[in-house]
């Protein structure tokens, strides 16, 4: 399952990529993250490791996620393994007119046998996951416009 999101901040690059790499503030304007803990010391880079918790499905659902590459302020990209399948989430940042465009791209690839004979299943689910990122991207985008007032 792969699902891409774009929208537009009002906001330099700089801003966007800043507001996107600044994990543990997550919680703080992603409303579906209700906490991040931050398992790696030092600043946020290639290797740091992190376990988010937010609302899925009306449930609270928390997964250790990996910094796999950043390249400020043009992209980063998030991974993870759970119940049997490897997440991927790309941030993409691209200037566009006065603002940056973001691309949140998420894939979902069962690694196990068993998620892969469940993985149809997943197919179910991919408007309520697409909601959740549009809505995720929407609160990043907020959060670079404010940053980037600020400056």
């Amino acid at each position: 399952m792969k699902i891409r999101v774009d929208g537009v901040a009002q906001a330099s690059p700089d801003a966007a990529f800043g507001a996107a790499i600044d994990i543990a503030s997550w919680p703080r304007f992603i409303s579906a993250i209700d906490g991040v803990e931050i398992l790696t010391p030092g600043a946020v880079a290639t290797g740091t490791r992190f376990r988010e918790t937010r609302k899925m499905f009306g449930k609270s659902a928390t997964e250790e996620m990996t910094v796999a590459e950043v390249e400020p302020p043009r992209r980063f990209r998030l991974t993870a393994f759970s119940h049997g399948t490897d997440y991927t989430a790309e941030h993409i940042f691209a200037p566009e007119a006065a603002g940056t465009r973001i691309t949140l791209t998420f894939e979902a690839r069962p690694a196990a046998l068993l998620s892969r004979i469940f993985a149809p299943l997943g197919w179910l689910s991919l408007s309520a996951v697409r909601r959740q990122l549009a809505s995720d991207l929407a609160d990043l985008a907020r959060e670079a416009e404010r940053l980037h007032r600020s400056v």
